[in-house]
């Protein structure tokens, strides 16, 4: 009986995932590609460790985003026209690409709150849909 519990106490599954599908829409050229990021909060508008980037495609731009655990997030977008790689930022910080957020949650001139982007992500595949603007 002892081994059986040992190996029960042992049985570390990793955690469930699935992946979260991203519709961007108001995508204005096929130039470049789309950046679409899923992220804690604690990684909110710093790097995030989900993440895909793929061709853009003008007016909707789809990206898989795989292997997310469950968990409260928030997905931001933007479309890198010159494919470097960044959002790009004018003198003041603002981007000069067109950016978006879960939720709709890019409001004027501020930045976004997780908690206006933030949604729930369960052990089933997921599809949230958002559209580009400028900033």
């Amino acid at each position: 009986m002892s081994l059986l519990l040992l190996s029960e106490a042992h049985d570390e599954r990793p955690p469930s995932t699935a992946p979260v599908t991203v519709v961007v829409t108001q995508v204005r050229s096929s130039e470049g590609q789309v950046r679409v990021e899923i992220c804690t909060e604690r990684e909110f508008l710093r790097p995030c460790r989900y993440g895909v980037t793929v061709p853009a495609r003008a007016g909707t731009t789809i990206a898989v985003v795989p292997g997310i655990p469950a968990g409260r997030y928030a997905a931001l977008a933007y479309h890198d026209r010159n494919a470097n790689g960044k959002a790009d930022r004018n003198l003041i910080g603002l981007p000069t690409e067109d950016v978006g957020f879960s939720n709709g949650a890019l409001k004027g001139l501020v930045k976004p709150k997780f908690s206006d982007a933030a949604f729930d992500h369960g052990a089933a595949a997921q599809r949230i849909t958002f559209a580009l603007r400028k900033f």
